[in-house]
C-alpha cells in the first residue's frame, strides 16, 4: 500500500504519495515548475535541461528527478530561481537558431511555451547563429540540428519494432549531437515517425510532408497559459512620467518588412484618442524625415544590417529619452539575421551572381559611395546602443505595443495578456 506523506511547496502543504516525481506532484496541484526534457514515460528521468531548478530541502536541483518524501519542503516560486531558470532558457534560445516566425513548430514548441510562462522578452546573450548542418539523409525526417537542445527525449523514446535505438548523442561536450541511424530510421512506420516529431519539445525532428502549420488559436500554445493565473508582465519604469501630458513619439524600420508598423496603425479607431495624447516627430507615419525636436519614446522596428541603420539607430539613442525595440528583427536579428550562418561574401554572390532572375551579362555586386555598407551580419539594436525596453512579435499586437508604450510614458499599470505575448 502506497504511504502518504505531506510535502511543503512555496508554502502550501500538499498531501501525496511516497516515492512520486516531485514536477507531476506540482502540476496535479497547479503549481507551474517549467521543463523541457521531462516526458512522464521515461524512468528515471532524465535531468538534461535543467529548467526546473528549484530549492529542494534548501538546495537547488531539478525537481523532475527528485522524489517525493516525507516532509520534503520545495521552492519554486523565487526570484533568484525563476531568473536561473530565465537564463537557461536564454541561453538556448542564444545558443541554438530558432526561428520562430519560420518553424514548422512555431506554437507548438515547448522552448518557445517556456519562454512564454516565463515572460522572456529578450535574452541577455549574445546570439551564436552557429551554421550547423541539416541532415536530409533520413528515409522519411530531416533532422534540424540548429533547433536541438539535447533533452535526450528521442534517444530514449525512439524504437524500432525491435526496440533498437534510432537517435544517439555522438561527440562530447560543446560538440555533442543527436545522431540518427539511417537505417533503423527507414524501418520506422509514419506512426512512428510523427510520435517522433511530437515527442521533440522544439522543431529539430521534422516529417516531410507533415507539416504543423495551423492557423493562431488553433496550436498548443497560443491562447492559455498553463499557470492558475495568466502571467503579468509589467513594464520596467526606467524614465517614465507620471503626469499625463502630451508627449512626443518617433518611429523608424530598419532591417525589417515594416510589419511592425503595420500592427502599430492597427490600433484602427485607438487611433484618434492616440492623436490626442501624443504627437509623431520623425517616423515613416506621418513622413517627417527629420528629428525637430528631442522626443519622449523612440520606437525601433528592425536590426542592423549596413552602416545606414547603425547611424540612424545612434541618432534615435541621442534624440529620445526612452528608446524601445518593437518586434523580433529589432531584439535578435529576426528573419534578417537568418544570413548570419552564412559568410557574406557567400550572401552576396548569391544574390547577385548566381542568382536565377539575374539577367544575362548582369553579373555584378553593386557597390558604391553613395550606397550604405553592408555589416558582416544584422546586429541586434541592444549590440550597438543601450535599449531601455523589448516589446516581442513577429509583429507584436496592437495592444501590445501601445500598452507597454502608456506605460513607459504615464506609468498607467497594464498586464499583457497570454495571448499577446508571441514571439511569432
Amino acid at each position: 500500500m502506497t504511504k502518504k506523506i505531506t510535502i511543503t511547496i512555496d508554502g502550501q502543504k500538499i498531501e501525496t504519495e511516497e516515492g512520486r516525481n516531485l514536477v507531476t506532484v506540482a502540476q496535479e496541484k497547479g503549481i507551474f515548475i517549467p521543463s523541457l526534457c521531462y516526458y512522464e514515460h521515461i524512468d528515471p528521468p532524465l535531468g538534461t535541461c535543467r529548467v526546473c531548478t528549484c530549492n529542494i530541502n534548501g538546495r537547488p536541483g531539478p525537481a523532475c528527478m527528485a522524489k517525493t518524501a516525507e516532509g520534503m519542503e520545495v521552492e519554486v516560486y523565487k526570484p533568484e530561481l525563476e531568473n536561473t531558470r530565465k537564463a537557461i532558457v536564454e541561453m538556448m534560445f542564444s545558443e541554438g537558431n530558432h526561428f520562430c516566425p519560420a518553424c514548422e513548430k512555431s506554437g507548438n514548441c515547448d522552448l518557445q511555451h517556456m519562454g512564454y510562462e516565463m515572460g522572456v522578452a529578450h535574452s541577455r546573450f549574445p546570439h551564436l547563429f552557429k551554421d550547423r548542418l541539416i541532415d536530409f539523409n533520413p528515409k522519411r525526417m530531416v533532422i534540424e540540428h540548429n533547433r536541438c537542445v539535447k533533452c535526450r527525449r528521442c534517444v530514449e523514446e525512439v524504437l524500432t519494432d525491435d526496440k533498437k535505438q534510432v537517435f544517439s548523442f555522438q561527440n562530447r561536450g560543446n560538440e555533442t549531437v543527436v545522431g540518427i541511424d539511417y537505417v533503423q530510421e527507414a524501418k520506422l512506420s509514419e506512426a512512428q515517425a510523427l510520435a517522433a516529431m511530437n515527442i521533440c519539445p522544439t522543431g529539430a525532428i521534422l516529417v516531410r510532408g507533415k507539416s504543423m502549420a495551423k492557423p493562431f488559436g488553433d496550436r498548443r500554445f497560443d491562447m492559455t497559459s498553463v499557470r492558475k493565473e495568466e502571467p503579468k508582465i509589467f513594464a520596467q519604469m526606467t524614465k517614465g512620467n507620471d503626469s499625463f501630458e502630451k508627449k512626443t513619439i518617433a518611429t523608424i524600420s530598419l532591417a525589417g518588412c515594416f510589419g511592425c508598423h503595420m500592427s502599430m496603425l492597427d490600433i484602427d479607431l485607438g487611433l484618434l484618442d492616440l492623436i490626442e495624447l501624443v504627437d509623431f516627430d520623425k517616423s515613416p507615419l506621418n513622413d517627417i524625415k527629420e528629428f525637430s525636436k528631442n522626443c519622449d519614446i523612440g520606437l525601433i522596428e528592425g536590426g542592423c544590417c549596413n552602416s545606414e541603420n547603425i547611424e540612424v539607430l545612434r541618432e534615435f539613442r541621442k534624440k529620445c529619452d526612452l528608446l524601445v525595440t518593437v518586434g523580433e528583427c529589432a531584439i535578435w536579428g529576426g528573419l534578417p539575421a537568418m544570413r548570419n550562418t552564412i559568410p557574406l561574401g557567400e550572401c552576396l554572390e548569391e544574390a547577385y551572381l548566381n542568382c536565377l532572375t539575374c539577367e544575362t551579362g548582369e553579373y555584378i555586386i553593386p557597390h558604391g559611395e553613395e550606397l550604405p555598407k553592408i555589416l558582416d551580419k544584422v546586429y541586434a539594436c541592444n549590440e550597438i546602443v543601450e535599449i531601455d525596453y523589448h516589446i516581442p512579435g513577429c509583429p507584436p499586437t496592437a495592444n501590445h505595443i501601445w500598452k507597454a508604450v502608456k506605460n513607459l510614458l504615464w506609468g498607467e499599470q497594464f498586464s499583457i495578456l497570454y495571448s499577446e505575448f508571441k514571439y511569432d
